[in-house]
């Protein structure tokens, strides 16, 4: 039991779909309630009458303002200033009340909408944002082919960001190329996403059975996937492809008919609760993504034993990815050569074997209990102890 018995506030905008962050926050906010006996708090704006998609400890308690910002997305640009500023206005409100009630020791930011005025708060706690995304991405608005009032409001948001990022007592970034990417700032550490569960069992990697796991979104790549698999069924007709994650299937739906491709040996699937499951089940995992941030999906299916392979786009993959040892990393946006090394993989179960063994013990350094020690470290280093 840790000695320091701090307390944590998170902000983050949602626990009830299955991303990335919402899995990442629940995972460390379990772990410090119930392993290092901090006094946790997540405090939420959407997802009204949602229940969380990852299990949450009963030692966390979790705050819904109940804003629904998302409603924003539906709105024309002129009305959604407009509501943003009211909805935002509430949200500093009811943010400061709360702080200044609990006192906590620490508060960490995913660095969305509360960014813009969490460091005016004067609780006294050590303001700690962690960013899950690489800087391109960040606050990334498309003004192609907007107007220029748009284009005027996406400057002057990115121009005040830099601020913002500066007046935090630390910034998390979960990779290498990520420290590189804030020079402006003196005070960025790396610490990167944590394994949901602990490695205590091995893909048999026999199965005819390639994965993969992310949103229905552009920037996840399944398009890509997609094209590489029209490839791959050709050639490899007793294996097949199962795609899981939430959004939109229907466009991907689409391209799979436009392709040709055989709906009976890939299928597209919602998001999965038991992702542990699945990996164990599969014997290759492809990530097709354009960008990540980290990719979490990644140590976990190397946790299970299973070899990725992925596109070495911006940040996240090629941290994690060591090609040809444990996975392999694929120019970008390279389908033919993706396609290849997949099959290279399906063909050569020797290969498979080596790679996933020497993946099994990569994942390791990402074990909750290690990266949960280098976050007590900051703690404790913040706190001056």
């Amino acid at each position: 039991m840790n000695n320091n018995n701090y307390k944590i506030v998170f902000c983050t905008p949602a626990l009830y779909s299955a991303g990335g962050v919402e899995r990442v926050v629940a995972v460390k906010a379990n772990y410090f309630a119930e392993q290092l006996g901090y006094d946790v708090t997540i405090i939420v704006t959407e997802g009204k009458g949602r229940d969380c998609f990852f299990p949450i400890s009963d030692k966390v308690r979790i705050v819904n303002y109940e804003l629904n910002f998302e409603e924003l997305w539906r709105l024309p640009f002129w009305k959604k200033v407009f509501v943003y500023l009211i909805k935002q206005r509430r949200f500093k409100k009811r943010l400061k009340a709360d702080l200044m009630k609990i006192r906590p020791d620490f508060t960490i930011s995913t660095l969305r909408r509360e960014i813009n005025f969490l460091n005016g708060i004067d609780d006294g706690s050590f303001k700690i944002g962690e960013l899950h995304v690489n800087r391109a991405n960040y606050r990334n608005i498309d003004t192609k082919n907007s107007n220029v009032l748009k284009r005027l409001f996406a400057k002057m948001w990115m121009n005040s960001l830099l601020g913002d990022l500066k007046r935090l007592d630390k910034m998390v970034v979960l990779t290498d190329s990520a420290l590189k990417d804030w020079p402006e700032l003196c005070d960025v550490v790396k610490i990167p996403d944590a394994l949901p569960f602990r490695i205590d069992d091995k893909s048999e990697l026999t199965a005819k059975r390639i994965i993969s796991i992310g949103r229905y979104a552009f920037d996840k790549g399944n398009d890509l996937l997609l094209q590489a698999w029209t490839i791959i069924e050709k050639q490899m007709p007793e294996w097949t492809l199962e795609i899981y994650g939430n959004g939109d299937k229907e466009p991907y739906q689409k391209q799979m008919v436009d392709l040709g491709i055989d709906q009976q040996r890939c299928q597209l699937h919602g998001p999965v609760t038991d992702v542990k499951k699945e990996y164990l089940s599969s014997s290759v995992f492809v990530l097709p993504s354009r960008f990540e941030g980290f990719g979490l999906v990644i140590i976990e299916s190397m946790a299970c034993g299973v070899p990725v392979v992925a596109f070495d786009c911006e940040n996240g993959p090629r941290s994690i990815i060591t090609d040809g040892e444990n996975g392999f990393l694929i120019p970008a946006f390279d389908v033919n050569l993706m396609a290849e090394k997949v099959m290279l993989l399906m063909k050569n179960q020797e290969l498979r074997y080596r790679m996933g063994e020497n993946a099994q013990k990569a994942a390791s350094q990402y074990e909750m209990d290690k990266i949960g020690l280098q976050w007590k470290h900051l703690f404790d280093e913040l706190k001056g102890q």
